[in-house]
């Protein structure tokens, strides 16, 4: 789903940074009210994408089904939600989006579970997920540092990491032993989804982004994307 940046990541808006490229040093009323929407909406809609996970692990959700819901949010993202974000309707956009994931994450889930240690491996990733979430996003609230500057690098590297996960994808249909490549995939985008929190936090409370729904949709791949990573890494160094 991280083809979702090429959208979101369109650099516009005003960024409250001096020409010295010093932080300011609050955060004014408008941004505060994005900030408090977009993370009670993020709340919501995590915890409904985990009650859809759950649900498709309880019903067996199969590989093809799986595969059917992640287009289905790849379609709502690119051409639903960009006409929705100034209403009340992309509220509902946002939850089939991050739904249709959660539905699309129970087979993986289950893989790991039937495994000896795949809940510990599970929780592990939940874990280091939050962690990494809470501490830089706390960090660039105390800070209020600007990262809009990070934009370009993080696009190069995405586009980097697309090009390269679908070369891992090719060479894997022709028989060639992709795993530490993917291994290594995997760490990259666990790199640049810490790069987009701090950008996409900063660009909340500097009036970069104004649409609380557009927030929302960016914290949540973020957190998604991350995850799944973490999730990928932490099974190969248990050999599993």
């Amino acid at each position: 789903m991280d083809d979702r940046r090429f959208q979101v990541r369109n650099g516009q808006g005003t960024y409250a940074r001096s020409h010295t490229g010093r932080a300011t040093t609050g955060i004014d009323a408008n941004a505060m009210k994005v900030l408090r929407n977009t993370y009670s909406l993020l709340a919501m809609t995590l915890l409904f994408s985990a009650v859809m996970a759950g649900v498709s692990m309880s019903i067996g959700l199969g590989q093809g089904a799986s595969l059917i819901c992640s287009l289905g949010a790849l379609g709502l993202i690119w051409l639903v939600l960009p006409r929705t974000a100034n209403s009340s309707a992309g509220i509902a956009v946002v939850f089939a989006f991050t739904g249709l994931l959660g539905l699309g994450l129970g087979p993986l889930l289950n893989h790991y579970l039937a495994l000896s240690n795949g809940g510990a491996i599970i929780m592990q990733a939940l874990g280091g997920t939050a962690v990494v979430f809470m501490t830089l996003s706390a960090y660039v609230l105390t800070t209020k540092k600007d990262f809009s500057f990070m934009g370009g690098m993080l696009m190069a590297g995405l586009v980097v990491v697309l090009v390269a996960a679908l070369g891992s994808l090719v060479a894997g249909m022709f028989g060639v032993d992709v795993a530490a490549f993917s291994l290594a995939i995997s760490a990259a985008i666990v790199l640049l989804m810490s790069g987009f929190i701090l950008f996409d936090t900063s660009r909340i409370i500097n009036g970069g982004e104004t649409n609380y729904i557009m927030a929302t949709t960016a914290l949540y791949l973020d957190i998604y994307n991350l995850f799944v990573s973490l999730l990928h890494i932490l099974g190969a160094l248990n050999d599993d």
